[in-house]
């Protein structure tokens, strides 16, 4: 399935240079790279056509039609999530069959059964990727590990990443403390969904996320504290793609925070 999404999404992109009359651009792995992202949020029994479609709606409408690689608003296998979620959502929702067994996804048991329902999830377990979920979202350990390891590179910054995560724990922290027989544990939130898929390669995609420390941050934490409302409050099971689509929204509006120059002073409007 992850290949038919990346080789759907280079084909896309090799498509859209060739009537572009422009230079290939697959050799940057870009359109690669966001097709195999794409599939990680897919379930595992997504059929073949799905991937095909949203590797192909993650280059055409996540990036191309905004003019290519730096220039989408959005990010792209977010975008191309919530497209086939909204077009397809009885291929892209875990199967409701497995709800009443102690294997069944932990966010849609947690949705329609309730905190009382997570006696059979033991977190740290879920944390290792023992859980049923999208294909690749849910091995949250290995993916901290990658974000890591990108971090350690000086590939990524570590400011979106770390603030997402504070920004879920904190949200879905006074939530739990307010009352822990109606709403779960910080712990379980990190452990379940695409929260880790979103807090290390979705969010801080370099395109649609601002550049400053400072709204790096702002960013990072209101994106996280979406992620933990949409599942409290929204209608779907895991909302981290689309928290990541609504703070891309503001994007223009937080890089507009900028420090004031060294050794400039302010003007005094008397």
């Amino acid at each position: 399935m992850a290949g038919m999404a990346c080789a759907s999404a280079v084909a896309c992109e090799a498509l859209v240079c060739r009537i572009r009359r422009q230079p290939l651009s697959i050799e940057n792995w870009n359109a690669f790279y966001i097709g195999l992202i794409f599939a990680m949020l897919l379930p595992a029994g997504a059929p073949w056509w799905l991937a095909i479609a949203g590797g192909a709606v993650t280059v055409l409408l996540g990036q191309a039609l905004f003019g290519g690689l730096g220039s989408n608003p959005f990010s792209a296998p977010a975008l191309g999530w919530a497209v086939c979620l909204v077009c397809w959502p009885q291929f892209m929702d875990v199967d409701m069959a497995l709800a009443s067994l102690p294997i069944n996804e932990p966010l849609t048991q947690l949705k329609y059964f309730g905190v009382g329902s997570l006696w059979q999830f033991d977190t740290m377990q879920l944390f290792l990727g023992n859980q049923v979920g999208a294909a690749g979202a849910s091995q949250a350990a290995a993916l901290v590990l990658g974000g890591v390891w990108l971090m350690s590179r000086g590939v990524l910054r570590p400011f979106i990443p770390l603030a997402f995560l504070v920004g879920v724990a904190v949200t879905a922290g006074i939530h739990w403390s307010i009352d822990p027989t109606q709403y779960a544990s910080p712990w379980f939130h990190l452990s379940t969904g695409s929260v880790m898929l979103c807090a290390f390669f979705l969010a801080p995609e370099s395109g649609p996320s601002p550049c400053g420390r400072l709204p790096m941050i702002l960013f990072g934490l209101l994106a996280g504290a979406m992620v933990a409302v949409i599942r409290i409050y929204g209608v779907y099971p895991d909302g981290a793609p689309f928290a990541v689509l609504l703070a891309n929204l503001l994007t223009p509006l937080l890089d507009r925070i900028r420090p004031r120059p060294f050794g400039v002073l302010r003007r005094n409007h008397a």
